[in-house]
């Protein structure tokens, strides 16, 4: 949701307080007792994510909202804001003080630029329950200021076009009338830590983002083709890792060379079973790999049926071989939906970039669509699995997106691995 157009910019002159944003909690409002650990998880995320913005800066609650403000601009505030999930909307707001006169004066301020035949209401909520007046008898009186103070102004409490919401706590008022929507969900890390088995396509990003908005914290690795193919699939995986960690605290990313690896599944007789025997072996990798990172669970971009690797026997056969848990955020989804998904959240301009997938090294001309458990281990007892997965884990790298540099633009390359 963006700001309505033909409402006007914030106002900051007449507001003795000044500027600030409104954060309303998501789904933190709604755990009881344990309701301060999330509300302190989301303030910490909050924290990192206002690194670096160039000024000092503010945070303060109130009942089911984080109040934020600091010395810079009000539109750097709510940039950096919309981008921690866990809060419901966003909205750039006033901060008065809650004196009535003060309050309606910083009121016909706001909306002095509104245009002609603009329709309003206005919505009090009292935090204080001391206030001399009742939300009605606010609404009735700030209405009534502003239609007497601005020329062309309606009163439209079903449709309006602008709604003007006025928050009283006991010292500071807050007035607001732009709100967008936030990302809502749980605050990351809240929820533990996965691992996300990151590829250079749509699914894979989109589904990290919707496991940090159901709280995981969350670490990747990317599998690639090495020394079969070329690095183009890690520079893509390094760009979409670093938008992600602009969600959360960032994660590392593991890039794991395979190929050797696929190699050796193909010499073994893997046939059409290649595909699903080498996603078996990332399965164990991950695994391993998750128990040394303390992550608690695996989460795939997998889409039922989407493609032949992914029906419902092979995503079985899979699961088989992990040791955690598999998360698949987007099982029911549509390719379009992920797509369009993929474009709300900021990676699909990466995932569009051609690269080199090992997925289709040495890939059969036709894919098994029911592998055979049976059939998957005897493949795999040809080869000295324990050895081959710690050897891939023995060479992997780490690197650390949004940590390791300045973060570059959308598609540009990361440092060349080792």
């Amino acid at each position: 949701m963006t700001g309505n157009p033909r409402v006007p910019a914030p106002r900051t002159a007449a507001a003795p307080h000044g500027s600030c944003v409104l954060l309303k909690h998501g789904e933190a409002f709604l755990k009881g007792r344990n309701r301060h650990l999330f509300t302190d998880r989301l303030q910490d995320n909050l924290r990192l994510a206002l690194r670096g913005i160039g000024g000092s800066t503010w945070i303060k609650t109130a009942q089911n909202v984080t109040v934020l403000g600091g010395e810079v601009p009000q539109e750097a505030l709510l940039e950096r804001a919309r981008r921690v999930i866990g809060f419901n909307s966003v909205e750039p707001a006033l901060r008065v003080a809650s004196d009535l006169e003060t309050i309606t004066a910083a009121a016909v301020d706001a909306l002095s630029d509104a245009r002609p035949g603009l329709r309003f209401a206005v919505r009090t909520k009292r935090r204080d329950k001391q206030f001399p007046l009742t939300s009605s008898q606010i609404d009735a009186h700030i209405g009534a200021r502003l239609l007497a103070g601005i020329q062309g102004l309606r009163v439209d409490l079903a449709k309006p076009d602008v709604t003007l919401a006025v928050e009283i706590d006991r010292k500071e008022t807050y007035l607001s009338w732009r709100r967008f929507r936030g990302l809502s969900g749980l605050p990351v890390g809240s929820s533990g830590r996965a691992l996300v088995l990151l590829s250079g396509g749509y699914d894979s990003p989109v589904a990290a983002h919707r496991a940090m908005r159901r709280g995981l914290a969350c670490d990747f690795v990317h599998f690639n083709g090495a020394p079969y193919t070329n690095p183009s699939s890690v520079y893509k995986a390094y760009a979409l890792a670093r938008e992600l960690n602009r969600y959360q605290p960032p994660g590392a990313l593991h890039v794991i060379a395979l190929g050797k690896a696929q190699k050796q599944l193909a010499v073994a007789g893997a046939g059409r079973l290649q595909v699903v025997a080498q996603r078996r072996l990332m399965a164990r990798t991950a695994s391993e790999l998750a128990a040394r990172t303390g992550a608690e669970a695996l989460v795939t971009g997998d889409s039922l049926g989407q493609v032949a690797s992914q029906t419902l026997a092979n995503l079985v056969a899979v699961d088989e071989a992990a040791a955690l848990p598999v998360l698949r955020p987007l099982i029911g989804w549509e390719k379009q939906e992920i797509i369009d998904e993929a474009h709300t959240i900021g990676t699909a301009e990466i995932s569009i970039l051609p690269d080199e997938d090992c997925c289709g090294l040495l890939a059969p001309p036709r894919v098994s669509t029911r592998a055979g458990l049976p059939q998957l281990r005897s493949v795999e007892k040809r080869l000295d699995l324990e050895d081959v997965v710690e050897a891939l884990l023995d060479s992997a790298q780490v690197l650390r997106p949004g940590v390791d540099e300045e973060a570059p633009a959308a598609g540009d390359r990361c440092p060349a691995p080792a």
